[in-house]
């Protein structure tokens, strides 16, 4: 489905990526794993055209989209979590999701508000309160569930879980199984190694721009040097 080959990327004369390639097949569950800054949001912001490729060549679905403005590489079917949620503050949460709904399967579309909302059911309770009024949690759920919104055949999460309270992690980590479940193609950042192994069918480590190791949740809990090495702070 998706097919990232020798990109190259980075921020003016500053080159981060060196040469990063991977796959995510129809329904598989892919992570990114590397300690902060070795690449793995500018990956992230490469393959939905956020940042121009400096070389390399992204694919989705068979078509080349390396370079695309983002909302082309979005209306191919892709779907974004980003960093930091960046939700709209000013929105209600109701607002937040029917700002971004599109069915591009050409049929009934999988993903609607009550869908959305019946995963999410504290989004329910406050589907009147403005975005900048919600708990991180909240907010990361809306993020998830905007992304949701526009019933994409892959959606990528950076940092899916980062600074959330244990409770709101359970809540998130079983919407993604769920998900996984109905064969939603996900490619994920996250540091929870013990949750991500349960979730996830390959992982590829990133260290200073390259892919140094990739591998099965069950190869990478055999690999004790791989985590001490690459993943460890």
């Amino acid at each position: 489905m998706l097919a990232v080959e020798n990109l190259l990327a980075g921020y003016g004369d500053s080159r981060v990526l060196h040469g990063i390639s991977f796959t995510i097949g129809a329904g598989e569950v892919v992570t990114l794993l590397g300690r902060n800054g070795m690449g793995k949001t500018t990956t992230v912001r490469a393959v939905m055209g956020l940042l121009a490729p400096q070389g390399g060549r992204i694919a989705f679905d068979g078509t080349d989209v390396t370079g695309l403005p983002p909302y082309r590489i979005a209306q191919r079917g892709i779907g974004l979590v980003p960093e930091g949620r960046q939700v709209f503050p000013t929105l209600t949460v109701e607002e937040n999701l029917v700002a971004t709904a599109a069915n591009r399967s050409g049929g009934a579309p999988r993903w609607t508000l009550p869908a959305v909302l019946a995963l999410f059911p504290r989004l329910e309770e406050r589907r009147r309160n403005l975005g900048a009024r919600l708990s991180g949690g909240e907010q990361q759920m809306l993020a998830i569930g905007r992304a949701l919104m526009t019933n994409p055949r892959l959606l990528i999460l950076d940092e899916a879980t980062e600074g959330l309270a244990p409770i709101i992690r359970a809540e998130i980590w079983a919407v993604l199984a769920a998900l996984r479940a109905e064969g939603l193609a996900i490619l994920l950042i996250d540091k929870n190694l013990a949750a991500i192994q349960r979730l996830a069918d390959r992982h590829v480590v990133i260290e200073k721009g390259r892919v140094v190791w990739t591998g099965s949740s069950e190869a990478l809990s055999a690999a004790p040097e791989v985590r001490d090495t690459y993943l460890h702070v």
